[in-house]
Order: structure tokens, then C-alpha cells, then sequence
């Protein structure tokens, strides 16, 4: 594995800290880049608070002695955002902060540059077992899969012109313990008991737990075949939602409270309330190949989908304690 410093942006974030903590632990020389003070692995060798990010941070102290770069720092995406130009302060974070650092990163001498993309650049829903691919093409539908699109056009672009490589990957719903939002209020009605109208959903979706994502950072830190390329990322086992909510019955050691809801009058209900995005994610099917990680990289999801969600759930139940 490479052996000269790596540069972590967003290591407080959810992925970030994962990432830190095993790649320290691996023993890589690492730098990381904070919005706040917090408490990170014990071995990182530098931390860099930047309170924010845009196209004219400097980066410079940040890039010194540094060989590659994990850029996972971003304005992620928020349901019903308020903002009265949200692609605009998208662009701000996601592409002119980007390509600042590309750039700059490109300058000082950096490898390789690994950017951690969105799915949500391919689309927001595939037809039923007909999964997205590297090949297909793109199909941003909101601000936030578009600006992650436009980044990952003015990467290639410095790609070619620098020859500083970079490597793209693009991940669906990342689980993993600590996980927030709709994912963590999922868990919790769960362990609650709460009854849930979504025991009769046929759909499919593909989700990456956090160390199955991590696993393949590490795998394209320095594997050469992973120069200029794009890579889709998932478990490998693709669940429908019902499937999802039994398995995370079953890693809490709780009993499931499914109510077998028609699928079709759950959408009703969604698109009479307005709320017909809240319906496509429960009831549509977002599926991801990751053939090309497999054969290009020799790379396989080291964790299984039922082993990932027992230690989501142990994570939520320490979280609680």
C-alpha cells in the first residue's frame, strides 16, 4: 500500500472517521482536514481545522509532503433544502471547492486524487433488476447529484491535463454504526415497536455498509488499475425494503412490526400528501453493478449485508446506553 501521506478531507464526518481510524491503524501516515476541533484517531499525524471550503481555500499547508488525497469533505445532500439557489451553494462546496483542491493538489505534486462521488449522479431509480452501471449515462435529478456530476467532470479534466490520476467512486446509502437520518429513525422505530405499513414492498436497492466502502478506498489507494476511472459501489447483495427492515429486526433481536400495506396505496397516500420522493425511496428500485470493481480490481465487499446491519445495530445499541 502507499506509503507516503495521505490527505484526508471531511475525516470528522461518518465515512471520514472510519476511514482515519483504519488507514492510521494500517499504519499510513496520515493529515486530516476538520471543520471543527474534535477528537480523532491518536495516530494521525495532522490535523488542519478549515471551517468551510470553497474555490479560493488555501491549500497548501494542508497538501505539504502529502502523496494522495481522499476527498470527502462536501455539502451533502438535505431533504426539502431551503436555500433560495440550492445548486448554487451546491457548486460553492462540491464543485469549486473540488476543483480548487484538484488543482492545487495537481500543483504540489499529488499521485492520485480519490473522489468520493454519488450514485445520485446516475439517477435516482433503475428498472427492476436492470442495474446502473459505470456505462450508463448520467442522469443527475437534483442539485446535489448534478454538482457532484459537474466535479467529477472538472476532475477528468485536470486528470488530463496534469496527469495527476483520479479515481471516482460513487456510493448508494452507506450504513454502518454511527449512521444518522432516515437510516438511524429506520432503526429506532424498529427497536421500538413501532408498526411499520411496509411489510408487502417487492422493490430492490442496493446499500454499502461503511467498511465494505472503506475497503475499496484502500483498494484504490495505489492499485494501478484504478487510474481515471469510476467505480460503483455496493454490498453486492441488493435487499427490498421489506427484506432491509427484517434483517434489522432480526441484528437488533427484535420482532419486526411489518403491516402488509398494498405497495400501490402506500404511493397514493405518498403522492396525496405530497410527499412522492419519501414513496420512491421506500417502494422504487435503486440497484447498483459492481462488476467492474470486482474484475478490474480483484476487489469483493469483505462484509455481508447481514453481518454489516449487526454491527450497525451494536453500534445504535451502544449509542443508547
Amino acid at each position: 500500500m502507499n506509503r507516503s501521506k495521505i490527505l484526508i478531507t471531511g475525516a470528522n464526518g461518518f465515512v471520514g472517521r472510519y476511514l482515519t481510524h483504519h488507514l492510521a491503524n494500517d499504519g499510513l501516515s496520515i493529515s486530516c482536514v476538520i471543520r471543527s476541533k474534535v477528537t480523532l484517531d491518536n495516530k494521525v499525524d495532522k490535523k488542519i481545522i478549515l471551517p468551510s471550503i470553497d474555490g479560493s481555500t488555501d491549500w497548501v499547508d494542508a497538501l505539504t509532503g502529502c502523496g494522495l488525497v481522499i476527498h470527502l469533505a462536501a455539502r451533502v445532500h438535505v431533504m426539502n433544502d431551503s436555500t433560495l439557489d440550492p445548486l448554487a451553494e451546491f457548486r460553492k462546496i462540491n464543485v469549486e471547492g473540488t476543483l480548487n483542491l484538484a488543482q492545487q493538489a495537481a500543483k504540489a505534486g499529488i499521485k492520485r486524487f480519490i473522489f468520493i462521488s454519488s450514485i445520485k449522479v446516475n439517477g435516482e431509480e433503475t428498472e427492476y433488476d436492470q442495474p446502473f452501471t459505470e456505462e450508463h449515462a448520467v442522469n443527475p435529478q437534483d442539485a446535489y447529484g448534478q454538482s457532484k456530476y459537474e466535479a467529477e467532470q472538472g476532475l477528468m479534466l485536470i486528470a488530463r491535463q496534469t496527469g495527476m490520476e483520479v479515481v471516482i467512486i460513487r456510493p448508494p446509502l452507506i450504513y454502518g454504526a454511527g449512521v444518522k437520518a432516515n437510516f438511524a429513525s429506520m432503526l429506532n422505530y424498529i427497536k421500538r415497536g413501532v408498526p411499520l405499513p411496509l411489510g408487502a414492498i417487492h422493490n430492490k436497492r442496493s446499500f454499502v455498509y461503511l467498511g465494505n466502502l472503506v475497503s475499496l478506498i484502500k483498494c484504490c489507494i495505489d492499485h494501478p488499475a484504478a487510474a481515471n476511472q469510476v467505480f460503483l459501489v455496493s454490498d453486492g447483495h441488493d435487499l427490498s425494503t421489506t427484506e432491509l427492515l427484517r434483517n434489522c429486526a432480526l441484528a437488533l433481536g427484535v420482532k419486526a412490526r411489518l403491516l402488509p400495506v398494498p405497495q400501490r396505496l402506500i404511493e397514493m397516500g405518498a403522492a396525496l400528501l405530497g410527499r412522492r420522493a419519501v414513496a420512491q425511496r421506500l417502494c422504487g428500485n435503486l440497484q447498483v453493478d459492481i462488476t467492474k470493481a470486482r474484475t478490474m480490481l480483484g476487489w469483493t465487499p469483505p462484509v455481508s449485508v447481514a453481518d454489516g446491519l449487526k454491527l450497525t445495530a451494536l453500534g445504535l445499541i451502544e449509542m443508547n446506553k
